[in-house]
């Protein structure tokens, strides 16, 4: 499970590591969209609102678990190009693992808690209250399980790992689209059972990846006693370090969303359905893309905590070409067909009107995006990670929020303001890694497991 990139070509070798990561991403976009899809074809628009809502705070609660895998991915492929000590590697797994899991049981509570106070925050309209209290109760109650399955692939990517977490979410994605189908259509439990269907899909996904380790513990390079579950203090000090900043940075990006959601939702249900599709149709892009930021993280780690780091610059040139390759594409789809893409979620007249106005909007941060692919691996892969929490946190909480309002109530543009700024605010994002690369001495940093 354990591949070195300290040496060999580095475009086909990003290629080829990033490309399980790209599918298991496309998986998990693909089954949120079958989500939607199924959710229109029989509750309507209102079911579609309902979910997107609800999907965006699920997304939420998972940033403190995105933070410390993230930070557990750093720290494992550096002491992988270092060499791949079997005993750092044992006692940082095991505390990763304890780690993680106490927060997901932390935030299972918060989120059975939070719901209703959250989504009247959030503006939800009236017409789609119940059903988002619903999907986000039951998503909730089963968080342990996206807390687990992320936890393992992070885990497995530092060590240079693809394949497998990619077999993991393709069982999730498969048995989600099963469960919809019998949730919603065969025994018609509603938004309800399209949450259902996702928590049950994840924890097998989870389950399975589980016992799949335990049986390769030998190659995974953790050995599952109990002893090795014990929290190292000197490594969790690091993983905090790491992880706390890294889940801010994830929360800063999502709160902002959260805002702009609230903004749209204020214009009633139709405006909350286009947004809730044009995101997922983005996210698409987005989370296949970010594949190649996943993949050239772990190999920046590897690369940097081995000293080499003028092969750091050719993964992020790499980077930077198979993004743009894979945006070109996808805008030219947009362009070409809109009507076609978002007709597949809604029928609504009232929704499909709006499509144009959004994706004139939203197409102002798709070069941001293609730059942060490559300056969004070397921050992570380097565990610079307050950079990038300072970064993402003047994104998140300032430029975002502030463009969002600006353009759509100050200069009264609504709809298309408020998309708009949520657009334009990734610049903000994409020019300060660009110029931390450019013009400041990265080469000079520590690496973290020093």
């Amino acid at each position: 499970m354990i591949r070195d990139f300290t040496s060999g070509p580095v475009l086909g070798s990003l290629l080829r590591f990033s490309l399980p990561f790209m599918l298991s991403n496309a998986m998990q976009v693909l089954y949120s969209l079958v989500d939607m899809f199924i959710v229109n074809l029989y509750l309507g628009s209102r079911g579609v609102a309902a979910v997107s809502i609800a999907s965006q705070l699920f997304v939420f609660l998972t940033m403190l678990c995105l933070g410390f895998s993230s930070g557990g991915q750093v720290l494992i492929a550096q002491l992988i190009g270092r060499g791949g000590d079997p005993v750092k590697l044992n006692r940082t797994i095991g505390t990763l693992f304890s780690t993680v899991t106490l927060a997901g049981a932390g935030i299972t509570v918060l989120g059975l808690v939070t719901a209703d106070p959250v989504l009247r925050l959030l503006a939800t309209p009236a017409e789609v209250m119940d059903d988002a209290r619903d999907y986000t109760l039951v998503c909730s109650a089963g968080i342990l399980f996206a807390y687990g399955y992320n936890m393992v692939s992070a885990v497995l990517r530092g060590m240079g790992d693809s394949r497998h977490p990619f077999i993991f979410i393709l069982i999730a994605s498969i048995l989600n689209i099963m469960l919809d189908w019998l949730f919603i259509a065969i025994f018609h439990w509603g938004v309800f059972g399209a949450g259902l269907a996702t928590i049950l899909s994840q924890g097998i996904a989870f389950f399975y990846a589980l016992i799949f380790l335990m049986r390769h513990r030998a190659a995974f390079g953790f050995d599952f006693r109990w002893r090795s579950f014990r929290i190292a203090p000197e490594i969790l000090r690091t993983l905090t370090w790491l992880g706390v900043p890294f889940a801010i940075r994830f929360a800063a990006i999502h709160v902002s969303m959260l805002f702009v959601n609230a903004l749209v939702n204020g214009l009633g249900y139709q405006a909350a359905a286009v947004f809730g599709i044009g995101v997922r149709l983005d996210d698409f892009v987005a989370k296949v893309s970010q594949g190649i930021m996943l993949a050239g993280a772990t190999m920046i780690g590897q690369n940097f905590s081995a000293g080499k780091t003028d092969r750091i610059a050719r993964i992020m040139h790499a980077s930077w070409f198979i993004s743009s390759v894979m945006y070109m594409i996808y805008l030219l789809l947009l362009w070409l067909f809109p009507y076609h893409l978002y007709g597949c979620f809604t029928d609504d007249p009232e929704v499909l009107k709006l499509v144009p106005v959004f994706i004139m909007a939203i197409i102002w941060h798709y070069p941001a995006h293609v730059i942060m692919r490559g300056t969004n691996a070397l921050i992570h892969g380097i565990g610079h990670a307050w950079l990038g929490l300072a970064i993402a946190a003047f994104d998140g909480f300032v430029v975002r929020l502030i463009l969002s309002w600006l353009f759509g109530i100050t200069f009264d543009l609504g709809f298309f303001g408020f998309i708009l700024g949520y657009a334009l605010a990734t610049w903000a994002t994409a020019l300060p890694g660009l110029i931390y690369y450019l013009w400041c001495p990265w080469q000079r940093r520590r690496a973290v497991i020093d």
